[in-house]
């Protein structure tokens, strides 16, 4: 069965007209990893929904992301394309994608796009990644450039640290949009340099922890809503508690099924 937007259903963003919105109003992106997260978070409003492959730590529980495989992308990739159908979809390239070769970034993106549907992908990397950029988006594949805390890079830089060499910063974000980049996101800067680089970029930039100049705010879904039993990041702003609602009302079920309290005349056939 074929799957169709609502008939009220507003049309898709365009990285055109997210462009359009620098200097205008705040791109809202959060991140989804399936079907039913991403049509809530759609008809929310939400502009952008992100496949990062901070599911490798949310969803499956490895402690970094660098177990996640292109096939898991895919997957997850393919169950939020279904769920929107106003939010442009973005797509993380996984660790080792675009560390090996620029071919094979090439062909492993356009493996992406294609079985999921996405508009868009993300790879972590600025002036490093520029030729693997360029050659991305001559292909017509649409890149978002990842600059600051790398989360792929970790071990590399001794943990999830707050980034401040601003000059390497700014290089990797000119560098990414002279590329084709249509978006950089930032990750972990001190607020004054990613406002330095959102007005030196004509590209939006996207921020995580990048204070309240960027372009664009993006957060892990989880974190926002409290899904998990860890203290979220000083970055996030958690605006509900919804672990604590599953946890309480898991635990009435179980008391409920013990006590033969469930279930009851009006859960049963006659």
């Amino acid at each position: 069965m074929s799957v169709h937007p609502p008939s009220n259903a507003m049309p898709r963003w365009t990285i055109r007209r997210l462009q359009k919105l620098k200097g205008k109003r705040p791109i809202v992106m959060l991140t989804a990893y399936d079907h039913p997260t991403a049509s809530l978070l759609d008809e929310a409003g939400v502009d952008c929904l992100l496949v990062g492959d901070s599911l490798g730590m949310v969803v499956q529980g490895h402690r970094d992301t660098l177990g996640v495989t292109v096939r898991d992308m895919i997957y997850h990739g393919e169950m939020v394309a279904r769920g929107s159908h106003r939010a442009l979809v973005v797509v993380d390239l996984p660790f080792p994608v675009g560390q090996i070769s620029v071919e094979d970034t090439l062909r492993q993106s356009a493996r992406i796009m294609k079985r999921t549907g996405c508009q868009s992908v993300k790879l972590e990397g600025g002036a490093d990644q520029a030729e693997t950029i360029r050659r991305l988006v001559a292909a017509g594949i649409p890149v978002v450039a990842h600059v600051g805390l790398r989360p792929q890079t970790v071990h590399a830089l001794g943990g999830y640290l707050v980034q401040r060499n601003a000059d390497q910063i700014l290089a990797d974000a000119l560098a990414a949009e002279q590329a084709g980049a249509w978006a950089v996101l930032m990750e972990c800067v001190p607020q004054s340099i990613a406002e330095r680089v959102t007005e030196q970029l004509r590209v939006p930039t996207i921020g995580i922890g990048a204070g309240v100049h960027c372009d664009g705010q993006v957060l892990v879904t989880h974190d926002l809503l409290g899904w998990h039993a860890s203290a979220p990041p000083k970055f996030v702003r958690q605006l509900c508690d919804l672990r604590s609602g599953a946890l309480e009302a898991a635990k009435q079920f179980c008391e409920q099924v013990h006590s033969r309290q469930f279930p009851g005349e009006s859960e049963t056939f006659s």
